[in-house]
C-alpha cells in the first residue's frame, strides 16, 4: 500500500503534562485544532533547520 505524501498518520510523542496543557490551551486560543498546531509548530521547525 502506498501512502499519498499528505496522507495524515498517527504520531504519539509522551510528553510532559504541563507542556500538553499548554499546547492544548493555545490550540484553543487560536481556534485551530491541536494537531493544526502541531503539525504548524513542527513544519515551521523544520524549514527553520534546514536554512
Amino acid at each position: 500500500m502506498i501512502e499519498a505524501k499528505d496522507a495524515k498518520v498517527q504520531f504519539n510523542v509522551y510528553l510532559p503534562a504541563t507542556l500538553v496543557k499548554q499546547i492544548k490551551h493555545a490550540a484553543i486560543d487560536e481556534g485551530t485544532s491541536l494537531s493544526a498546531l502541531v503539525e504548524r509548530i513542527m513544519t515551521d521547525y523544520i524549514e527553520e533547520d534546514d536554512r
